[in-house]
């Protein structure tokens, strides 16, 4: 990401990828560049693929209209496609708000999201006629009601745990009965209730849940009804993981029990909050290595340097990048990484050992990934993490820079979708980039 300089002039520049360069191109421009320079981590993101999820969501989930989640990867540049593209947003906090509404979002696009919301993030909310927030407890419902008395609410409603993830975490959400104890309170606060919100975990297996979540909806739209309140807003919530199979799956899932519960007629918006959607698969993070050690295939924790020539080696390498930045997203789950490819020319009889990869600053939690498969590498040689759009979160400074690429092709599905540049994303500089396809790079992916 290069930043211009003047407010003028557009502040991202973004490589327009021409004939047949690819994405593998521009990691590996970029690799030979920083072998000269300071081995630095960097980010190469494709923007074709969020524009192509948006072409899918079009496609699969017509009735049903997406607000981005920012927390996923506040990237400006990806919110500003996202909403040159016609999104709604979900932020968190004040920046995501500050962030969202610079690009000229507008209010009504816009919700505040989160159930455990500072004062002052409600005011900005207020201050700025962002009116849908989200609740799912009565302290909220009165903190919402003192600062921002002409809100809209979105009753987050609990769903069943149906994965092992979810049983280990605090609940969030309301059951039936806290919702109708809502809905009576809302009403002594004169505080309008616009809606109800649900949340489906991606990594639910149990097909029935959404249909159960629907159900459940529906009773709380009948309360709510029933109360006086005018409940126009179904949002279905995350939990879409980006692969086309899913999607199918919940479009499958969905759209009959919507057309039961909620049908057409009602007038009823009905929208989502996908995040990780959008911009998992769309960013590479890549990693060099600073530091290596042998340890006995045996190792249990402490360190075995003299090794018998019978022995099979275990590696531990060290990156210039790890939990406390770019993998920060693995104190609060292990499933956020994904595992790594080596950038370096090998051959199929090539052996792999057992790795253990580790951030730089020699802390016991900083393990970016406790096992995994490898041909045997050096100092200097690069490791990269694909899926890794989630794991960027803009306005950190230890962030690593990130590069960001678009095809002819992709560019032209923008178009497609009736944005220009001139007009809808001023912030964009397209530079046009032709790069002769590197084959002398094989990546080695790590078996599952």
């Amino acid at each position: 990401m290069r930043m211009k300089g003047t407010p003028d002039e557009p502040r991202f520049s973004v490589e327009l990828l021409e004939g047949s360069a690819a994405v593998r191109d521009v990691i590996d421009k970029h690799i030979r560049d920083q072998t000269l320079a300071l081995k630095s981590a960097f980010f190469v993101a494709d923007l074709g693929v969020v524009v192509r999820r948006q072409v899918r969501w079009r496609a699969q989930m017509d009735q049903i209209r997406p607000f981005y989640a920012v927390k996923s990867n506040s990237s400006p540049v990806v919110v500003e496609i996202l909403a040159a593209l016609g999104t709604g947003f979900v932020c968190s906090n004040k920046h995501e708000l500050d962030l969202v509404k610079g690009f000229g979002v507008p209010s009504q696009d816009i919700i505040l999201g989160g159930t455990c919301k500072q004062l002052s993030h409600i005011k900005y909310a207020a201050k700025h006629n962002i009116s849908l927030l989200v609740c799912d407890n009565e302290v909220e419902l009165r903190k919402i009601a003192r600062c921002h008395p002409k809100a809209k609410v979105l009753l987050l409603l609990r769903s069943e745990s149906c994965c092992e993830r979810e049983e280990t975490v605090i609940p969030f959400g309301s059951t039936l009965r806290d919702c109708r104890h809502l809905l009576e309170r809302a009403r002594e606060l004169s505080l309008h209730v616009t809606g109800v919100k649900f949340n489906i975990p991606s990594c639910c297996q149990d097909a029935q849940a959404f249909s159960r979540a629907v159900s459940d909806a529906r009773c709380v739209f009948d309360m709510g009804e029933e109360l006086g309140f005018e409940m126009n807003i179904l949002d279905v919530g995350g939990g879409f993981d980006g692969s086309e199979a899913q999607l199918d799956e919940v479009n499958q899932t969905l759209k009959p029990v919507l057309d039961m519960y909620f049908p057409l007629s009602t007038g009823l918006s009905i929208i989502a909050e996908p995040g990780v959607y959008y911009v998992s698969s769309a960013f590479t993070l890549a990693m060099n290595i600073i530091a290596k050690k042998s340890v006995a295939r045996d190792f249990s924790g402490q360190a075995h340097n003299a090794l018998s020539a019978n022995d099979e080696p275990e590696f531990l390498y060290y990156m210039n990048d790890g939990v406390y930045g770019s993998f920060a997203g693995k104190l609060l789950c292990e499933d956020s990484i994904s595992m790594p490819s080596a950038h370096k020319e090998v051959s199929a009889e090539e052996p792999l050992f057992s790795s253990s990869l580790w951030g730089p600053s020699a802390d016991d939690l900083d393990q970016v990934v406790e096992r995994c498969l490898l041909p045997e590498l050096s100092v200097g040689d690069w490791l990269l993490f694909g899926n890794a759009g989630a794991t960027f979160t803009n306005g950190e400074e230890h962030n690593p820079p990130v590069f960001y690429s678009i095809t002819e092709c992709d560019w032209q599905h923008v178009h497609n979708c009736g944005v220009t540049l001139d007009v809808r994303m001023r912030n964009f500089s397209l530079i046009p980039c032709c790069l002769q396809p590197n084959t002398s790079k094989v990546s080695v992916s790590t078996p599952a």
